[in-house]
């Protein structure tokens, strides 16, 4: 992946013809939100199975345990876009402080009920606000990178980067929660996610170079209606909430599967291998001089998705389901990239971190609900039946994409298209 460059000039700014990573990360500014934003991002990864283990230690039901992620996964969904939509307007900053200041001491309250056996309702209760304060810290980096790179050709490049980076979280995440609540105390998970989420968070906000931005009124620079008024941007979050399933899916199956046999520490390395999958496809995704498509790109890779998240509920050895979950993974990173990729050409500039945050938030939905469903299906079906949550989300989400495949075309001569990260050419915005 070596880059070319021509200049000291375009180390710091514009790319080559053939931008690659290293060109990309010695652009100038990165690195001081970079560090930052993957310390802050890392929790997304934890928050989750930490739940899941902390509250099915507690209760003794993954079922009690899915309907707390869940709960918690459905009230970022929801609050994600206006959080977006807030950053966009009066900077990310302003949202980022009292967002992770919230979300620690609503993640260890929600701890704190879970050892006290307190009933169901008061953990729904307390995941609620946990939820609805996770920091969107990925579409904020994604944002700044809008900034930093304005129209250079590394955009391209950055959206791959940001993919890699999401799926390093879901590689280190898993792996760290499992390790804390099965190694040290079933809390320990929680309690670090609250921990990172308010130190990353609080670092990420104090680097206010590269922050999009605001006019002097505290409006957005430019003016624009919903993100999800966009039809194409409707598309994209259900194709999103179909990847949401399989993360969530994957998590309480996993965990289930591994514990029926003893061998509960298992449950972070396999998903560990799943997302390393989806990691090192996210690399050779950003690689690749692609002559396809986006949106022909996105029906091939999605079809894939659905075949291979389609086989998981036959696999009966951990072997098997290790080299499947690394295929599902594999499958992920390419739908993901060029989800953003179509954002861009979709979406109005003074709409790119609430557009990027409606896509993550319908992950978070769609493992929200997959969790609650996997967790049912885990605790009065057999061992394993979690896994057709993934098989069936990813194939919903398909037969939608196929048959609105067309509202995801950019029509010619339209809107100003935003300057987030993706495979287009972006327009500055002034």
């Amino acid at each position: 992946m070596a880059s070319t460059v021509t200049s000291e000039a375009e180390k710091n700014s514009t790319a080559s013809s053939r931008p690659g990573y290293g060109q990309l990360l010695r652009t100038r500014g990165a690195w001081t939100f970079l560090l930052p934003g993957f310390a802050a991002r890392q929790p997304f990864a934890m928050l989750t199975l930490s739940i899941v283990l902390l509250v099915q230690h507690t209760t003794g039901s993954y079922g009690a345990a899915g309907a707390t992620a869940a709960v918690t996964g459905v009230s970022m969904a929801l609050f994600a876009p206006f959080s977006g939509r807030l950053a966009d307007r009066r900077g990310q900053r302003a949202v980022l402080v009292p967002g992770v200041l919230v979300h620690a001491a609503a993640a260890l309250t929600l701890t704190a009920l879970a050892l006290a056996h307190a009933p169901l309702w008061a953990l729904f209760a307390a995941a609620v606000p946990t939820g609805a304060s996770v920091p969107q810290v990925g579409p904020m980096v994604r944002a700044r990178w809008g900034v930093v790179l304005k129209d250079s050709p590394l955009m391209t490049t950055a959206a791959a980067f940001e993919s890699v980076t999401d799926e390093l979280t879901f590689v280190v995440g898993p792996l760290l929660a499992t390790a804390l609540c099965t190694g040290v105390a079933p809390a320990v998970g929680l309690v670090t996610e609250a921990a990172l989420t308010l130190v990353g968070g609080l670092l990420f906000a104090a680097r206010k170079g590269t922050q999009p931005p605001v006019s002097a009124d505290g409006q957005a620079r430019v003016e624009h209606a919903s993100a999800l008024r966009v039809p194409g941007v409707r598309v994209l979050v259900v194709t999103f909430l179909g990847i949401g399933s399989v993360f969530g899916g994957l998590q309480v199956s996993l965990a289930a599967l591994t514990e029926s046999i003893g061998e509960p520490g298992l449950s972070g390395v396999l998903y560990g291998i799943f997302a390393a999958g989806n990691m090192l496809s996210g690399v050779v995704c950003g690689a690749v001089a692609w002559r396809l498509a986006p949106q022909r790109r996105l029906l091939v890779g999605y079809t894939a998705l659905a075949v291979a998240a389609s086989a998981l509920w036959t696999a009966h050895s951990v072997l098997l389901l290790a080299a499947l979950g690394l295929l599902v993974g594999m499958c992920i990173a390419p739908s993901l990239i060029t989800g953003y990729t179509l954002v861009e050409g979709l979406v109005a500039a003074g709409a790119r971190t609430e557009a990027f945050t409606w896509l993550t938030g319908a992950v978070a939905l769609g493992q929200a609900a997959a969790v609650t469903v996997a967790g049912q299906f885990e605790d009065r079906l057999w061992d394993g039946a979690g896994f057709l949550v993934p098989m069936g989300g990813t194939v919903l989400a398909l037969v939608t994409l196929v048959t609105l495949r067309s509202r995801l075309s950019t029509r010619p001569g339209g809107r100003t298209v935003a300057r987030g990260v993706g495979h287009r050419a972006p327009v500055s915005v002034d």
